[in-house]
């Protein structure tokens, strides 16, 4: 098991930068998979970043060029760099770690991106 605590989120206006700091209960250097997603009103929940525990990393087109993700093993930490927002990042972003089978979700922040 773990628990997952995001922090960072607001309200920035367009072109600005926040950074997402999602911190586990546990060591996170064995899990294989962490990432990113977000849930925007009325849509479903999309994957942003995903990191893997060698560092590799995978994004949503809509976000490639504009957000990083990145991982802290010593201090069971994971990152999401978004740069150049846009109004259409507003969401609640939630981390994720997948313990396979079971997935494990933090309670979410709310970014919200004004024009």
């Amino acid at each position: 098991q773990v628990q997952l605590v995001e922090s960072g989120g607001g309200l920035v206006q367009a072109g600005g930068s926040l950074r997402l700091s999602c911190a586990a209960s546990r060591s996170i250097s064995s899990i294989n998979y962490m990432g990113w997603y977000r849930q925007a009103p009325g849509k479903q929940r999309e994957l942003v970043a995903l990191i893997t525990r060698g560092a590799n990393t995978r994004y949503a087109d809509s976000v490639k060029g504009r957000f990083t993700i990145s991982r802290d093993n010593a201090k069971n930490t994971i990152y999401l760099q978004m740069n150049s927002l846009e109004p259409e990042d507003t969401a609640v972003y939630y981390c994720n770690a997948d313990l396979w089978p079971t997935g494990y979700w933090g309670q979410g922040t709310q970014v919200t991106v004004s024009a």
